[in-house]
């Protein structure tokens, strides 16, 4: 499978199968396709060239050079390449399932109330609640007797906004550490925080003990105070910018991400993403919002074009900025060409439900942290274990193969066939695809690749 397409005057063309890409130029790019139809209807090579010169409107000659420079790419392996992982699914489905990392819901409650929190403030279509340290610390346990022999282990401390429940983040901290050396075991605790309570104590805690955290603000101060205001509707920009900026400093512009949230309102969210880097921020990530169309701030699919053309804006800015010397890391631009995620992530992404599960602040165990409080998905608790096992493997046979929406679709190695609960909550199967998801998606990914194909020059 080949994907071909133009980006900011480059011509890329993505050999699938093998993650190969390459920039030719023009009659290299016309010819790939002809062919392609011509291996595959049999035309013998050394015919190639003549065929495609009638066909195309090139000279022979330049014909011929093209198709030995495309053939040549075939024979290396880097073009035309076969699916080599539609073999190896039958057994990734059927491999042991370990749980490597748990999303701890310390704190179902927020001191914000964001318009568009799927959490309902930190509810989660139940009450208000703090975990205690005893159901952290099964927690702990759980993941620790259920992670087989894999030794890194990760914990998110998430909400609602975890500061809330600061000093039993701490102790749990301290009981992780304590486990490592009798179980052979080393923690990777991150945490993510709207930053209202931040202060030297927690950042100096932060930086010692959390591999990574994530800062959530949402560009400008008019899209922040918008959608993420406080409880009685001030804007929260001006109390955490100069917390973050603080923080990231002090983590020397490494291990953290800034992370927004773009909505119908700002679509012209390159001017959010740039903001943040002019702010100091060399870490950034700023997403579309997932809600239903009924939300007056929801992504509609007539907002699709603006967003692609914005993507490419963003591209174009990010580049120039790198260029200069002024680099930053956008999340969704990042690519690893050379190597790339293991097999396991390329087919099936984040490995919800099975090695990555949510835990409530009642130790209820849940797919991810987007399902809590949705009972159909209430796999067990840390009692007593993963007690609807079925649920497990619904989503362990989830995968890009599964997928009748990824089978075709060039970005399916890369994005692994997008988020679980999108899919669920706009199909009602897991085994579908979020739309207008799918479609940013590929456009980020080639963003990503014309960057990586314009630094290489």
């Amino acid at each position: 499978m080949v994907h071909q397409y133009k980006n900011n005057g480059y011509n890329i063309v993505l050999d699938v199968n093998s993650g190969s890409v390459h920039v030719v130029d023009e009659i290299v790019y016309d010819l790939i396709p002809v062919v392609e139809e011509a291996l595959s209807g049999g035309v013998p090579e050394n015919e190639i060239a003549a065929q495609a010169a009638r066909s195309c409107g090139y000279p022979e000659a330049e014909c011929a050079e093209a198709v030995e420079e495309i053939l040549s790419l075939k024979e290396a392996g880097t073009l035309f390449t076969e699916d080599i992982y539609k073999d190896y699914i039958f057994d990734f489905k059927n491999r042991q399932t370990v749980v490597k990392a748990l999303c701890l819901h310390i704190a179902h409650d927020c001191n914000l109330a964001c318009r568009y929190c799927f959490a309902e403030e930190g509810e989660y279509h139940g009450r208000r609640a703090l975990m205690s340290f005893e159901v952290g610390k099964k927690a702990l346990d759980f993941l620790v007797k259920n992670s087989g022999n894999r030794v890194n282990l990760e914990v998110d401390f998430f909400g609602g906004e975890p500061l809330m429940n600061w000093d039993v983040v701490k102790r749990l901290v301290a009981y992780g550490r304590s486990l490592e050396e009798p179980y052979h075991k080393k923690f990777r605790f991150t945490l993510t925080t709207n930053g209202i309570l931040l202060n030297d104590e927690i950042q100096e805690f932060l930086n010692r003990e959390m591999s990574n955290v994530v800062l959530s603000i949402d560009g400008r101060r008019e899209v922040n105070d918008r959608m993420r205001p406080f409880r009685g509707g001030q804007g929260s920009y001006d109390v955490i910018v100069p917390k973050f900026q603080k923080l990231a400093e002090s983590r020397g512009q490494t291990n953290y991400y800034v992370r927004g949230t773009f909505t119908h309102h700002n679509l012209d969210f390159a001017e959010d993403v740039l903001h943040l880097a002019d702010l100091g921020f060399e870490q950034l990530s700023v997403e579309p919002v997932v809600a239903e169309d009924s939300e007056e701030y929801a992504i509609r699919e007539e907002d699709v074009p603006q967003i692609l053309e914005e993507y490419d804006k963003l591209a174009k800015a990010l580049l120039e900025r790198q260029k200069a010397g002024k680099g930053v890391n956008f999340f969704h631009f990042m690519i690893d060409l050379a190597g790339g995620p293991c097999v396991a992530k390329r087919l099936s992404g984040c490995g919800s439900g099975t090695e990555y599960l949510a835990v409530t602040p009642w130790g209820d165990l849940y797919p991810c942290h987007q399902f809590v409080g949705q009972e159909q998905f209430l796999m067990g608790n840390v009692d007593d274990g993963i007690v609807r096992t079925d649920i497990r493997d619904e989503f362990k046979s989830c995968n890009v193969y599964a997928k009748e929406k990824c089978k075709d679709c060039f970005a399916r190695f890369y994005c692994s066939g997008g988020c679980a609960a999108n899919s669920y909550h706009f199909h009602g199967n897991i085994n579908d695809a979020y739309d207008i998801g799918c479609e940013l998606q590929r456009k980020r990914i080639e963003c990503a690749i014309m960057i990586k194909a314009a630094l290489a020059e």
